[in-house]
């Protein structure tokens, strides 16, 4: 692969993975899609359907750098989760929010675990071409959709009331009112992890299996997992959230599997490139994983659905007639 990876495309391609990974968005479509779009040199050095492609080996090397970017972001949380499973074992018990939620993940992982390991090459070498994952990306796009249209007709068919009520300090309302005042001091992480936790299994396991559907380069992962944990009933907070904590061990998972192959001859003359396009790709999954929790805290997946529509259509019409 020596001199069919420059700095320029390691660079591009490490930051559009950081994004695209955990916008719900495909980052294995935009992978895709994007050097088809720019074409010459683009299209025939990152070619991801090629046998033995060292520029797969090379964007799921990139994972690594994600899943650590999410590591980082969520540090204190994983401290917790990880705490929970051993004092789950030790005490062979699953009691607390942190030990079912330990379980919950490890559960839902399984999954698409067993079904990327079987399935990942027949999926890539077959689907993984520019028109195929155009095709995806719309595919994308009506699913965050319909799930946004799913929620609002379910959300519709309930009516809570509220009702303001005055606390010390200012009008507020009753959930307010009835929270612990040792609860106000806690991070509304561990609330969202309440609330996770107080899913059922099966609710959990089936938004982990919608993690199947980004084994198809197109779909997006976080927004597959996302439109999943909304069917299930959780907010788009509470998604985004336990999507992110899915993602972090597969995602981690996948790196490790490809990075021997950069150590071998696939990556013969690029571990310069590799280094680039990591650092790249890290800072933008932080960065993005930063504004995405913050994002679904008030807003919805539909921006993303239609850019997903847009893109999709576009590049599929293009690819196509051009």
């Amino acid at each position: 692969m020596s001199g069919h990876l420059t700095y320029a495309e390691a660079i591009v391609i490490g930051a559009l993975q950081g994004v695209t990974e955990l916008f719900p968005v495909s980052s294995l479509g935009h992978s895709v899609i994007l050097p088809a779009l720019l074409g010459g040199r683009w299209a025939s050095d990152l070619n991801v359907s090629a046998p033995e492609s060292p520029y797969l080996a090379f964007i799921v090397g990139l994972h690594v750098a994600t899943a650590v970017a999410l590591l980082a972001f969520f540090w204190r949380d994983w401290v917790r989760i990880v705490s929970g499973f051993v004092t789950s074992l030790r005490h062979r018990r699953i009691q607390t929010t942190d030990e079912r939620l330990a379980w919950m993940i490890i559960i839902a992982t399984i999954p698409v675990g067993v079904t990327g390991l079987l399935l990942e090459h027949t999926f890539r070498t077959v689907l993984g071409r520019p028109i195929p994952a155009a095709i995806f990306l719309t595919v994308n796009g009506v699913i965050l959709y319909g799930a946004e249209r799913l929620r609002r007709r379910a959300a519709a068919g309930t009516h809570p009331v509220t009702a303001p009520v005055t606390v010390a300090g200012g009008s507020s309302n009753a959930a307010l009112s009835d929270t612990p005042l040792s609860d106000l001091a806690v991070p509304e992480g561990v609330h969202s992890d309440r609330r996770i936790a107080a899913r059922s299994i099966k609710d959990t396991t089936l938004i982990g299996c919608a993690e199947i559907l980004a084994l198809l380069p197109g779909i997006s992962r976080s927004g597959a997992t996302m439109a999943g944990g909304l069917l299930r009933g959780l907010s788009h907070e509470d998604s985004a959230r336990f999507s992110f904590l899915l993602a972090t061990p597969v995602i981690f998972a996948a790196g490790a599997l490809k990075l021997g192959d950069l150590f071998g001859p696939l990556g013969n003359g690029i571990h310069g490139q590799v280094v680039a396009g990591s650092v790249a790709s890290g800072v933008c999954a932080y960065l993005a994983v930063r504004f995405l929790t913050r994002y679904f805290e008030t807003r919805t997946l539909t921006p993303f659905a239609i850019y997903c529509l847009v893109a999709g259509l576009g590049s599929l019409a293009w690819l196509s007639f051009a």
